[in-house]
């Protein structure tokens, strides 16, 4: 990948808002872009004005976004510099133009991108979107699989999922992306430590005469242990569960010191 290409990819897609009418929806549409790697946005004749204060708050800190923020007076001239263009919209269009989900629209940018073509994302205003005059600048159309019973989509909401699907085209798994992991600490449990708690646990419940009738106990530990098997415990998980049945069964505990200095391995609590 060449210098232009490695520029256009650190930037993305240009995000392009039609005449946005609330600087909320401005920033958080840039906050939106910023959680997702996202850099160029352009606001064409935003209806209350600029700069905006209200936008500036909604972006809760993506100054690197906001900052950058660039108006234009035309759609014409917010995409000039564009080689590749897709339009959103939730409503049919009778334009001759192939139909695209995030998913797969977002592979195909950055094909682009590699090719050292910039690419950008048209968005319309809160109420009535796109008019099919803006939308024959684009190449493509993207819309989404939403209920058609409540097709209204928030831009900002809009944003964020073409972000979204942007950055997981980047990656080889959904997972690879992820800010962190469960950590397990401990190794899972061996069958050995496993077969010693369900013997344990089932000769506590033999003390509290637990199995009966006696003769469908064979099928009650089957069950247990099958139970038991089915959590996946890890090697820690297996020692709680068995100081959990100790407790229940008021073992002795490991020695502790009592107040006075005095030992002592009773469950008892000190007065």
């Amino acid at each position: 990948m060449n210098d232009i290409s490695l520029s256009l990819l650190a930037d993305g897609p240009a995000v392009i808002l039609v005449e946005p009418q609330l600087g909320e929806n401005i920033g958080t549409a840039a906050r939106a872009m910023a959680n997702f790697g996202l850099m160029d946005l352009r606001i064409v004749k935003p209806r209350d004005g600029w700069p905006s204060d209200s936008a500036r708050r909604a972006a809760s800190r993506a100054d690197h976004v906001f900052d950058r923020i660039r108006l234009f007076q035309s759609v014409e001239e917010a995409v000039a510099d564009l080689g590749y263009l897709v339009a959103t919209t939730a409503r049919p269009r009778d334009l001759a133009k192939p139909v695209r989900g995030p998913a797969s629209a977002a592979p195909i940018m950055r094909g682009h991108i590699a090719a050292g073509i910039r690419p950008g994302i048209l968005f319309g205003r809160e109420r009535i979107g796109l008019t099919n005059e803006e939308i024959s600048l684009a190449d493509e159309i993207v819309t989404l699989p939403i209920d058609p019973r409540f097709a209204s989509l928030n831009v900002a909401q809009a944003v964020l999922i073409l972000a979204y699907e942007w950055r997981r085209s980047g990656l080889e798994s959904e997972e690879e992306g992820l800010r962190f992991t469960t950590r397990l600490d401990s190794r899972p449990a061996s069958k050995e430590e496993m077969l010693g708690l369900y013997e344990h646990l089932e000769r506590a419940l033999d003390a509290v005469t637990f199995f009966r009738p006696p003769e469908k106990k064979p099928s009650v530990v089957a069950t247990l242990r099958a139970m038991l098997q089915r959590a996946s415990f890890t090697e820690q998980d297996v020692r709680t569960l068995r100081g959990v049945v100790a407790a229940l069964e008021n073992r002795p505990t490991r020695p502790r010191q009592r107040a006075d200095g005095s030992l002592t391995t009773s469950r008892e609590s000190e007065d």
